[in-house]
């Protein structure tokens, strides 16, 4: 997992592996061994590493996420992958849990369906997209007065 973190990480970041091993503070070869799996880097410039790619700790040494077949990137923080669901016959989804708990849904709440065609999908609280299009009709009102 480690391994495979770093060199995607470093691979996304467009750095080479001299660049990586800069920014952890190492040898290049100290770092190629650790995206080899070949010997693992201490806490610090796992935290050094960590900290320069916008993820968690945790994150860069446990995660392994997938979609499908294919490996992803730890997500940076604040962001989440919480893998696939399946679309049912009549449209609906199934929430992973993870997913409920950190942004607090529960039965019953409005959501707000949006859509880029090139994008996807996202969902909002219909609470927050309300609250946010009602601040943006303030501004332009005020914008507007000036």
């Amino acid at each position: 997992m480690l391994s495979e973190n770093l060199a995607m990480l470093r691979s996304l970041k467009g750095l080479s592996q001299e660049q990586a091993a800069e920014i952890a503070g190492v040898a290049r070869q100290s770092y190629a061994k650790w995206e080899q799996g070949d010997t693992l880097p201490d806490v610090e410039k796992c935290a050094r590493l960590a900290a320069f790619y916008g993820v968690t700790l945790d994150a860069l040494v446990n995660q392994e996420n997938r979609v499908g077949a294919a490996r992803m990137a730890p997500a940076p923080l604040g962001k989440h992958l919480w893998g696939t669901v399946v679309l049912g016959s009549r449209g609906q989804i199934v929430i992973p849990k993870a997913a409920r708990e950190t942004f607090t849904l529960r039965e019953g709440d409005r959501l707000v369906v949006l859509g880029d065609e090139s994008e996807g999908i996202a969902l909002v609280k219909a609470e927050t997209f309300e609250r946010k299009m009602q601040q943006l009709l303030e501004q332009g009102r005020h914008q507007a007065d000036e």
